[in-house]
């Protein structure tokens, strides 16, 4: 191992993609067990010690899951699609072998039974699980990622500020290359939010493509897992392993016939050419919207046309504020009564009402776990969002408007204003994700779109149509590599 913290001579873990890590396992130019080291390295040197404090626990058995793809290397002569590639996982997935405690003290020590689906499915592609990432407890705040079991993840960029919630773990360690690539929830921002406040690309998936068995819930009417990578080609290859239908969760039936063979397909560089881009402004009329924010997404919209797109400024949403108010659905005193059933024996406790009497949970969620635990734990009134009569209205108002200017997507910042700093919940926010994707189903997608104030990054969120990963991912990566916006952390450097 070179002390610079790169896994052999002349290979760095700084920004390696995994097509960058699959050339050196085939030149012989590194092994697994290598790069699972120099991951190890960069935690100890940067995760706690720096107050990033972006992970949970980190998997005592990676190294000895990367000896045995390398043994497998040698014997195959064959990688797998995701060989020996460290993965952050966020720390509500199951996984069957580490702690998945959702944020709370309340289920510290709980192992489940089993994989999350999503996880098996990485796993079987040849990942390795190398740490389970802090998280806002429960998935609850948006804005910042706090937990009983952890405490504060602060952004890499200006550890004074928030890397966003609730995947804000999963970001700043992707961000600072503690991991090759992660995974995140996203139930009305969480992938998408923090994507964009840690200069990362972030999915959330068409409601259905990808399976939420195995994560454990805040509102499973809303919740989605999806990836958030550096690269749009790490995001594709990500989602190449995590698509596809799954009998444990029956909404995924509807992605049957709808997977491509590879989302790596529709990487072209010249992929905004013959596109039209509706310009969603709705989010930019208020007047606490940042300047600066508003001037890098002016540029991104002209970096869109100079590729080819075209653009239909502004695309309007008639009724978009009535059709959207007051929308969520309190699920989560059901949803949770499920996740801890499905634990079995294993389970430390058996409902919520149990864990609001433990009081193992940050004292500002009290108020909000005893409201929801009031809520009757039987199955909510009111359907799924593809059902739902008012999910359903907002949706076709949408998909009305993209037709009606044949529009492909849709584009809007990801946030409106730049991180705040850790413990400011006053400041304006400018969270522009809770409502499209999830409460129509439809997928978004934050890319990288500069930086504010020198170097507070922004996000560009893309919204599609049912099920257009491919054209989002055309678009996304088209946009990424005509601008290149993502750069590292400052702070944050090889190991010297």
């Amino acid at each position: 191992m070179g002390k610079n913290g790169s896994s052999n001579e002349g290979f760095s873990v700084i920004e390696a993609t995994i097509s960058d890590i699959y050339r050196a396992l085939r030149s012989g130019n590194i092994s697994c067990r290598r790069l699972v080291e120099a991951y190890l390295n960069r935690i100890e040197a940067y995760d706690k010690r720096t107050g990033l404090n972006s992970l949970v626990v980190v998997n005592p058995g990676a190294l000895m899951q990367a000896e045995e793809l390398d043994e497998e290397l040698r014997r195959t002569g064959k990688l797998r699609p995701l060989h020996g590639v460290p993965v952050i996982v966020k720390d509500n997935y199951d996984t069957f072998d580490l702690q998945t405690s959702a944020g709370s003290l309340a289920l510290k020590g709980s192992v489940p039974p089993d994989d999350a689906f999503t996880v098996r499915r990485l796993r079987e592609a040849g990942a390795i699980v190398l740490a389970k990432s802090n998280m806002a407890e429960w998935a609850f705040s948006p804005y910042e990622s706090v937990s009983s079991i952890a405490g504060t993840t602060r952004n890499p960029y200006d550890l004074e500020r928030v890397p966003a919630g609730s995947s804000g773990g999963t970001g700043a360690a992707v961000a600072v290359n503690l991991g090759a690539v992660g995974l995140g929830t996203d139930t009305g921002n969480s992938i998408r939010g923090p994507s964009s406040y840690n200069c990362l690309v972030g999915i959330r998936p068409t409601m259905g493509l990808v399976s939420r068995d195995g994560i454990v819930p805040l509102f499973l009417r809303n919740d989605m897992g999806g990836p958030m990578t550096r690269t749009v080609e790490d995001a594709a290859r990500l989602l190449n392993a995590m698509a596809g239908y799954d009998p444990a969760d029956p909404i995924t039936a509807a992605s049957i016939a709808r997977v491509p063979e590879s989302y790596t397909g529709f990487l072209d560089r010249d992929g905004l050419q013959g596109t039209s881009v509706g310009v969603f402004r709705h989010y930019l009329e208020t007047p606490t919207a940042d300047p600066q924010v508003k001037a890098l997404f002016e540029t991104a919209i002209r970096d869109m046309e100079v590729g080819g797109a075209e653009v239909v400024d502004p695309l309007t949403v008639p009724d978009f504020d009535r059709l959207t108010e007051n929308l969520w659905r309190d699920t989560f005193h059901h949803d949770l009564d499920n996740y801890l059933a499905s634990l079995g024996d294993r389970a430390p406790y058996r409902s919520l009402a149990e864990i609001v009497a433990s009081g193992l949970y940050l004292p500002q969620n009290e108020a909000r776990l005893k409201r929801s635990v009031q809520e009757p734990p039987g199955s909510p009134p009111f359907g799924d969002i593809y059902v739902e009569p008012r999910n359903v209205t907002l949706r076709k108002a949408v998909l009305g408007a993209m037709e009606a200017e044949s529009v492909d997507v849709l584009v809007y910042p990801t946030w409106s204003n730049p991180p705040r700093r850790v413990g400011d919940l006053e400041s304006p926010h400018g969270d522009n994700s809770q409502k499209i994707p999830p409460h129509t189903g439809l997928p978004g997608m934050s890319v990288p779109m500069g930086f504010t104030y020198g170097s507070l990054p922004a996000g560009l969120q893309i919204v599609g149509r049912l099920f257009a990963e491919p054209e989002m991912i055309r678009i996304a990566y088209a946009y990424e590599q005509a601008t290149r916006h993502r750069r590292p952390p400052e702070k944050f450097p090889d190991l010297e």
